[in-house]
C-alpha cells in the first residue's frame, strides 16, 4: 500500500498527538517569540487547509497550506513523526502542498522555519525541494530564530533548479 496524503480533521485524537509533538519541539528549541507553528486552532482557521500523511491508516506525517492572497500560500505545521523521518513522507508532503498550491493557481508558496541547528533538516529538505532563502513575508519579521524561505511556481522546474542552483544559502 502507498502513502496516501489527504485533507484530514486536526481535531483527531492522532492528529493532535503529533501536533502537541510538533509544538513542544518548537518550544524546546525556539526562543518564545520565534515559535510561529500552529495549533489546532489555528489550523481551524478557513484560510488553512490541513493535510495528513497516512500509510495503512498510520499517521506518519501532517502539513498545512495557508492562502495568503490570490497568488501565495503558506506552507505550515510541517511534521514527520519520528519513526517516519528519512523515509520520503516530508518530501511527500511538501510536495503535494505545493501541487495542491499550484492547482490554486498560486505562483509563490513561502514558509518560516528556525534558523537554530534542530531545524538543520527541515531547511535541507525545503531546498531539496526548490525552495529559497528570501526576506520576511506577510506578518513576519527579521528575526536571528527565523529562516524565512520561497518557491516561484511560475517559474518552469528547470529555472527553479538554476535558482538554486546559484544560491550560496545551499
Amino acid at each position: 500500500m502507498s502513502l496516501v496524503i489527504a485533507i484530514d480533521d486536526p481535531r483527531g485524537e492522532d492528529v493532535q498527538a503529533v501536533l502537541a509533538a510538533h509544538l513542544a519541539f518548537a518550544r524546546e528549541v525556539t526562543p518564545p517569540e520565534g515559535v510561529h507553528a500552529l495549533g489546532v486552532e489555528g489550523l481551524l482557521d478557513p484560510a488553512v487547509t490541513f493535510f495528513s500523511a497516512r500509510l495503512e491508516g498510520e499517521l506518519l506525517g501532517v502539513g498545512a497550506l495557508k492562502q495568503l492572497d490570490e497568488s501565495q500560500a503558506e506552507l505550515k505545521s510541517m511534521h514527520t513523526v519520528e519513526a517516519a523521518r528519512r523515509r520520503g513522507v516530508g518530501r511527500a508532503i511538501v510536495d503535494h502542498l505545493l501541487s495542491v498550491a499550484a492547482a490554486r493557481k498560486c505562483r509563490r508558496v513561502s514558509l518560516e522555519t528556525g534558523a537554530m541547528d534542530a531545524f538543520a533538516p527541515a531547511r535541507r529538505l525545503y531546498l531539496k525541494a526548490g525552495f529559497v532563502p528570501c526576506a520576511p513575508f506577510g506578518e513576519y519579521c527579521f528575526s536571528p530564530s527565523s529562516v524565512c524561505m520561497t518557491i516561484d511556481l511560475g517559474l518552469p522546474p528547470v529555472i527553479r533548479r538554476r535558482v538554486r542552483a546559484r544560491d550560496p544559502a545551499r
